[in-house]
């Protein structure tokens, strides 16, 4: 039975009747939230939110509370858990992991995984120490030619990938142990190259905007781009018969960012003031988070995470967004190299070493980014990092011992798997993946 092609472009007032409307209008309710919410106001958003629940789409709640239960446990055991020196020192203590995660959230975003980026950021910071100390090479110079490296070795660990076929897996555990010997075979017999702690890179984390004006404008800037934005977005879908956000909504959300941003703000000028290191990552993320969900290269990313041969059948370079990808964790890589250097004022053996490689992964899974591919942000290496930090300055205040720390992480990092993995049949069985 052939249907006119007409019928399917008919107006509403043209279309069939349905057996049951009532139905029909309320899976249509659905399809949108942003129509649920200006139709029926908080009724909507309950309504949403439980669908959301049921469907899977969880976002950052869980991660969310985990962190409001981790402040109130740590408070509860040491009252200097949220002073502000505390937290001043979490958000300066998170960036270099914390770059480090937002290069992993965009391989995770490919369903693949890169094991390298521990071993890259230390062998970075090991360029950068030798050209600024060794060679006498300007710092701001040797601070770039080490994030290009990091690019690079991830650009060549992606090629091994994407163009011969080798299991990015295998590929990156080889470069975890070769980027691991080129480090200590760069730094050399002594092993440590001690940085200017007045420098350039030093400065990375040690510097703050004493003025009370930095901490509190840049709340301000931050809450009134978003309000412009989202405000100026919602008047172009309108335009274009699109459904938008009413206007309520956007309002509240930007009171709720305004509450948080001039909440840290405030927190921050009872200290030192604000500091370089969390400026630096915060743009790092609004520009990472703009490449991923406002350009069409992000949008080839998630796509790929979605389905390789879908990807390629619709016209997308598998090859050069596999590469770039990788690019991109190497650099990011890079960039957080430098900030664990600035924070101990040194490169040695130790870079790169440890738990990094954990933590990194850990932070971008635990903030919501699937390990399957194709969803995640990169704010989800914030929330995450965040929280791994947090437990860490938490059991320190508690003075509990290094093997205790080990076994928390994990189980945090387990849970959030399994979340992860349950969400996904959830929304396999609502149809929705």
């Amino acid at each position: 039975m052939s249907i006119d092609k007409t019928s399917a472009t008919a107006s509403k007032d043209d279309a069939l009747p349905v057996e049951n409307p009532e139905a029909a209008s309320g899976a249509d309710v659905a399809v949108d939230p942003r129509l649920l919410v200006r139709e029926q106001g908080l009724t909507g958003y309950i309504g949403e939110f439980k669908r959301k629940i049921k469907g899977g789409d969880l976002g950052s709640i869980p991660v969310v509370i985990g962190l409001i239960v981790i402040c109130i446990v740590f408070q509860s055991l040491n009252s200097n858990f949220l002073s502000a020196q505390n937290l001043s020192d979490i958000t300066v203590t998170m960036v270099g992991t914390g770059m480090i995660s937002v290069g992993i959230v965009f391989v995770l975003l490919l369903g693949e995984i890169d094991l390298s980026v521990g071993s890259v950021s230390g062998a970075a910071s090991a360029i950068a120490a030798v050209l600024a100390v060794n060679q006498g090479w300007p710092e701001w110079v040797a601070v770039l030619f080490a994030v290009a490296a990091g690019a690079a070795i991830g650009a060549a660990h992606g090629f091994f990938f994407a163009v011969l076929g080798a299991p990015a897996f295998a590929v990156t555990l080889a470069g975890l142990l070769f980027w691991l010997g080129f480090m200590l075979k760069v730094l050399g017999e002594n092993g440590t190259i001690n940085l200017d702690s007045d420098g350039f890179i030093g400065k990375l984390t040690t510097y703050f905007f004493a003025d009370v004006a930095a901490a509190y404008g840049l709340a301000l800037v931050v809450v009134a781009v978003f309000f412009i934005s989202s405000f100026l977005g919602n008047r172009r879908r309108e335009a274009a018969g699109v459904p938008s956000r009413p206007l309520s909504d956007t309002v509240l959300r930007t009171v709720l960012l305004a509450v948080v941003a001039f909440a840290a703000a405030a927190m921050y000028n009872q200290y030192k003031g604000l500091p370089l290191a969390t400026v630096v990552f915060l743009a790092f993320l609004v520009g990472s988070d703009f490449l991923l969900r406002r350009t069409s290269y992000g949008r080839k990313i998630f796509a790929l995470g979605g389905s390789v041969e879908a990807s390629r059948r619709a016209g997308i370079n598998v090859t050069f967004i596999r590469i770039s990808v990788f690019a991109i964790a190497g650099g990011f890589s890079a960039i957080g190299g430098l900030f664990l250097a600035s924070k101990i004022a040194s490169a040695n053996q130790s870079a790169g070493t440890g738990d990094l490689l954990m933590n990194a992964i850990a932070a971008a899974v635990i903030g919501g980014t699937s390990l399957f591919g194709g969803r995640g942000r990169t704010w989800n290496a914030l929330l995450g990092v965040l929280v791994i930090v947090s437990i860490q300055y938490g059991l320190q205040l508690e003075s509990i011992a290094e093997p205790v720390k080990y076994m928390i992480t994990a189980a945090v990092l387990l849970t959030t798997v399994v979340i992860d993995s349950v969400t996904r049949k959830t929304q396999k069985t609502a149809g929705r993946a």
